[in-house]
């Protein structure tokens, strides 16, 4: 039967294939998302006469260095809000500079420079994630269980369609790859610290039952995959959910 090798090049069709497409236009969009490492610089732009808030995501600040110019005409205000670890910012329309910058130190123990431009925008929201929180969690979640019990707990949480805490959940946007008679599309992508999991449509378009083999969705380094229903009729679908190691899954 030809199917397998069909199956595998509609992986690697898969594997080609863009997982996320997000367009955002910033003109429409007043709050800001930023990405950073500890000690990393954070570029943004705050609003000239209204309030910008800087919040942090899983974490919260607490604490903030600026230097003082020692005349409050001349000089940005930075309060911390202590219920939600939130920071805000104003500046005075008499200020003269025209970017603002600080050091900020986190509750879980990471540093910013926040560098901002001043423009003459409504009020802000910055929002600041550091995916090493992101790793933190998830590696957290998969060493509950061995590595090979965690990929079936991925599994299943995927086929619930439930979050992970930790993962980075994508919804595909990639159009179906059609080989032979199989329509396969990626339909979500699963992203943690050491386990990486795929959702596949697969459909069959031809006019013969098709059975599906969990080998010929698995890849190097696969530790799990579960097809719902592996006997296909003409017309019909079933959904794949496939786990790996991080790094191997989309190769």
């Amino acid at each position: 039967m030809a199917y397998p090798n069909t199956i595998r090049a509609a992986r690697m069709a898969l594997a080609t294939a863009a997982c996320l497409a997000v367009s955002v236009n910033s003109a429409q969009a007043a709050d800001q998302f930023k990405q950073a490492a500890d000690g990393a610089s954070i570029d943004c732009a705050v609003s000239a006469r209204e309030l910008t808030r800087f919040a942090l995501v899983d974490d919260q600040f607490a604490s903030v260095s600026k230097i003082s110019t020692g005349t409050p005409y001349n000089d940005f205000a930075v309060t911390n809000e202590p219920l939600r670890g939130d920071i805000y910012v104003s500046v005075p329309q008499t200020y003269a500079a025209r970017s603002i910058s600080f050091f900020a130190t986190t509750r879980k123990g990471f540093v910013y420079k926040i560098a901002c431009r001043i423009e003459p925008v409504p009020a802000v929201q910055i929002f600041i994630t550091n995916p090493a929180i992101a790793r933190n969690k998830a590696s957290g979640w998969e060493s509950e269980t061995p590595l090979a019990t965690s990929a079936v707990r991925l599994i299943q949480a995927m086929a619930n369609d439930q979050t992970v805490d930790g993962y980075e959940i994508r919804q595909a946007s990639a159009l179906p790859a059609r080989v032979g008679d199989l329509e396969v599309q990626l339909i979500a992508d699963y992203r943690g610290s050491a386990l990486a999991g795929k959702v596949i449509r697969v459909t069959n378009r031809g006019k013969k039952q098709l059975t599906l083999a969990e080998r010929d969705f698995a890849p190097r380094d696969t530790l799990a995959i579960s097809i719902v229903e592996p006997v296909l009729e003409p017309g019909t679908a079933t959904t794949a959910f496939v786990v790996g190691i991080n790094g191997e899954m989309g190769r």
